[in-house]
């Protein structure tokens, strides 16, 4: 790392950058990025961190640089062809992120949903108690180096997490997701099981996951979960509209009582994989309690708003499995209101692949409302249209564009959850306008 050269962010807005460019901004290293115009939600921290952004162009690449390019970009993207062009390194994002947390206790988050989640309280947890570095995957990064531990997200998408050897790594799940890349439910696994065995000294797996079940490591695996033949065990679970509260046992040793105010089953076992690791690491349990207790969330993930008495909610939900939990969270808090999903889905490959799926977990919802699907950088067009979805589903469904959102007055003051992985907040915005 040199404080005298400029990292340049190529796409700095996506979440995973953006965080990034935060951490090494607080290491007191220069930086900068570019990105398209539009806004992003994660463009706020960076300009109050001082974080220049420009639209792209080759003329943002000077000599004293270093490239650091999103995941989401080739190497024929301008910026990179001036690069090279100037003999300015080019580096991946994940490869970058791979080589920071070297020096560190290094503490991956795996898994295909509650990655940012548990990366969130985790990090919340730990920064609290001992200086900790993280990384996450809502745009949020915090950057020491004096710091002690490093906690960030291991994303699997294009096998990235395969950049990252952590001492340490929370598995959350695992469920087939990214059919654009993997081809089958078995090489989702392959992917994980190759990521399992470059942890160097613990993994944290959720026991009731069947793939996790099979994976075989040199290091310790400790399972959670609810079933008795977990190592770190949730007891006497009690959910309210207030939150959730629960037991942990290592084995049959009581380890303490524990609340989040978060909701639904999922965020129960992502708080109890946190406080296993917690433990592990020999970490204040009456410290961990106390921490996992004000824990407010991390962004896009069942952030909640009143509007005139209707509560719309946003979650970056765009999985069946995502959907069902985020429905799951929503009638724990709102056990007496209709709800209604709101739901884009993400990229005509993961729709497809999943289509089944996606209309058996919408139904659980009172109401449906459905957005086009969308196009990803990636994947700008399908064998598949919103109709087909709508077309699954048993529930009343209607479909909305931007410009008519209407019908989804008819459901004041009850609970509206928009979800999605791509622009669904313009609808958000736009019903929030209307109300």
């Amino acid at each position: 790392m040199d404080k005298k050269i400029t990292y340049f962010f190529t796409g700095i807005k996506g979440s995973g950058m953006s965080a990034l460019a935060l951490v090494l901004k607080q290491m007191k290293f220069q930086v900068a990025g570019s990105d398209l115009e539009q806004y992003f939600f994660t463009q706020h921290a960076l300009k109050a961190a001082g974080i220049k952004i420009f639209p792209f162009s080759a003329n943002n690449i000077k000599p004293n640089m270093e490239i650091i390019l999103g995941n989401s970009f080739e190497d024929d993207h301008k910026e990179v062809i001036r690069a090279k062009e100037l003999g300015v390194k080019v580096t991946r994002f994940h490869h970058f992120l791979g080589k920071l947390i070297k020096p560190y206790i290094s503490i991956g988050v795996a898994g295909a949903h509650g990655k940012t989640s548990t990366t969130g309280l985790l990090a919340h947890v730990l920064s609290k108690i001992v200086p900790t570095n993280f990384l996450i995957g809502d745009g949020t990064g915090v950057g020491n180096s004096k710091a002690k531990y490093f906690v960030f997200e291991s994303d699997e998408y294009k096998r990235h997490f395969l950049a990252y050897h952590p001492d340490y790594t929370i598995i959350t799940n695992i469920d087939f997701d990214h059919p654009d890349y993997y081809h089958s439910p078995k090489d989702f696994f392959v992917a994980f099981k190759a990521m399992a065995k470059q942890v160097k000294k613990g993994i944290f797996a959720y026991g009731e996951d069947p793939y996790l079940r099979q994976i075989q490591v040199s290091v310790p695996i400790f399972y959670y979960g609810i079933a008795k033949n977990n190592d770190f065990i949730a007891r006497n679970i009690y959910r309210t509209i207030k939150g959730s509260s629960f037991d942990v046992y290592f084995y049959d040793e009581f380890i303490g009582h524990f609340q989040v105010p978060t909701y639904g089953h999922h965020n129960v076992m992502n708080a109890l994989a946190v406080v296993a690791c917690a433990y592990q690491l020999g970490l204040d349990q009456k410290k961990t309690f106390e921490q996992i207790l004000i824990f407010k969330g991390v962004k896009r993930r069942f952030c909640e708003k009143i509007v005139k008495n209707t509560v719309i909610i946003d979650d970056f939900a765009h999985h069946p499995t995502e959907i069902r939990a985020t429905l799951d969270a929503a009638r724990q808090k709102y056990p007496e209101k209709k709800i209604i999903a709101v739901f884009q889905p993400h990229t005509y490959s993961r729709t497809i692949a999943l289509l089944d799926e996606f209309a058996r977990s919408l139904d659980l919802a009172d109401y449906v409302f459905l957005a086009d699907i969308y196009g990803s950088a990636r994947e700008k067009s399908g064998k598949i249209s919103i109709e087909d979805l709508r077309a699954k589903l048993t529930k009343e469904e209607v479909i909305i564009s931007e410009r008519n959102i209407s019908a989804l007055l008819k459901h004041r003051k009850e609970v509206l959850i928009f979800m999605g992985a791509g622009d669904i907040q313009k609808f958000e915005r736009a019903f929030a306008k209307l109300l």
